[in-house]
């Protein structure tokens, strides 16, 4: 597998340093990404980045996760108008653990593997660093001019929203800088990729490797991603979706990729699946013959969602789905966790009852029409149980004077009304 062909056709270089390829060529390489421990998860928006080291494993070299410790410290100012805050080392040391669970799931790390994976944190050799030190064998290699003319900065000492820059950001490309030539020095590393908007980050890091070493070393980056109406990939009403179930449901992330556009699935299912060229040709044919099928965003939906969670997460979240276009069963339900039950009726309104009226003795009438507010009316009711018009927990009701008891609850807790075919309710004991 040619590595730089393979992101060619998928779309995913915006820049490569001229002779990047024919390095490549020469035999298994080492090559890195950071990833900024600003949370205890990654999301969706870094899973390009994740992609192109799954890609370079593939391709037969060594890809390096660098989790940022020390420069998660400074704060990336590419992209940003304000500083952000900076973060205790207690506070990145859990979130650079969270975020090796999730790269595991990506990358392989086997020790019996000739190019496996290899996880580095650049706060190991940057905490001992002293200022002086840095300076003076770092500092005196870059400088302020080569520093100014990056675009990171420029925007910012530009900027009118606020004043200026700190000195803790604008130091931020050397000490990226140096972390390229500390793993060019110790592993041999001579790639570092990334986002487009890290592109004057990591020539910094090329240019003091030949500067302080005379050795050469590249750099390639992925396009930053958007939806086609221009909008921002990876945000959605509630914030990020990301990579942690307990942030995000599997559910929702499914629901995430099931509902992108045509045109974005088309380019999403290049970048986000390791499916072949061939097959993503094919699956776009088809999709075209019968758009409203959605045939690619299903297929996308779930080559990511067995990628990220898995098999058994993605089965739950399809036979989730189904239940709020009708086809959802009681087996269904019981089936389901919490978690994902509460995703699926996500801002449906629901009624608190003490469980003690349960456990007397209720009718299907006194819990809808007495203790919550599902029907105006226990008239209301009886006519559109009559109608045919009324289930509970997916299960059609005849009698209104039907007894309720602890055993119809779902996940020991709830009761799923519905009225007519769209209309849900949820009744929850406590």
């Amino acid at each position: 597998m040619n590595f730089v062909e393979e992101l060619k056709w998928r779309g995913m270089i915006h820049d490569i340093m001229p002779g990047t390829e024919e390095m490549l060529e020469k035999g298994m390489v080492a090559g890195y990404i950071g990833f900024d421990p600003t949370a205890d998860s990654l999301h969706i928006g870094h899973m390009v980045q994740v992609m192109l080291l799954v890609h370079f494993q593939r391709a037969g070299n060594i890809p390096v996760a660098l989790v940022g410790g020390a420069t998660g410290m400074i704060g990336d100012p590419s992209c940003r108008s304000e500083e952000r805050n900076l973060l205790d080392e207690t506070t990145l040391r859990k979130n650079q653990e969270g975020i090796k669970k999730q790269l595991a799931k990506f990358l392989d790390f086997n020790p019996e593997r000739k190019n496996k994976a290899v996880m580095v944190n650049n706060y190991d050799w940057m905490k001992e660093f002293s200022f002086l030190s840095f300076i003076r064998d770092i500092g005196k290699h870059i400088t302020v001019n080569y520093m100014m003319s990056k675009d990171s900065v420029k925007k910012r000492l530009t900027s009118e929203s606020r004043e200026g820059m700190s000195f803790t950001e604008f130091s931020y490309q050397l000490v990226q800088g140096y972390d390229f030539l500390h793993l060019y020095n110790e592993i041999g590393c001579k790639l570092q990729m990334g986002g487009s908007d890290q592109w004057g980050n990591i020539v910094t890091g090329t240019e003091l490797i030949r500067r302080k070493t005379g050795g050469e070393a590249f750099a390639l980056t992925c396009p930053l991603i958007t939806k086609s109406d221009g909008a921002k990939f990876g945000k959605t009403e509630s914030g990020n979706v990301w990579l942690d179930p307990e942030k995000t449901s599997p559910y929702h992330f499914y629901q995430f990729w099931l509902n992108v556009s045509d045109e974005d699935a088309a380019r999403y299912i290049r970048i986000f699946t390791l499916l072949s060229r061939e097959e993503i040709e094919n699956l776009i044919s088809e999709h075209n013959k019968s758009p409203h099928e959605r045939i690619l965003q299903k297929r996308l939906a779930e080559e990511v969602t067995v990628m990220v969670h898995s098999p058994d997460e993605y089965h739950a979240a399809v036979e989730a789905s189904q239940i709020l276009f009708g086809k959802g069963t009681t087996e269904t339900l019981k089936k389901m966790n919490e978690t994902t039950f509460l995703s699926v009726f996500e801002g449906v309104p629901s009624f608190d009852i003490k469980r003690e009226i349960l456990i007397s003795g209720a009718t299907f009438t006194s819990l809808c029409a007495e203790y919550s507010q599902v029907f105006s009316s226990k008239g209301e009711l009886r006519r559109m149980i009559q109608g045919g018009g009324v289930s509970l927990n997916k299960e059609r009701v005849d009698n209104p004077d039907i007894m309720i008891g602890q055993d119809k609850l779902l996940n020991n807790k709830y009761l799923l009304i519905q009225k007519g075919k769209k209309n849900y309710f949820l009744l929850r004991f406590i």
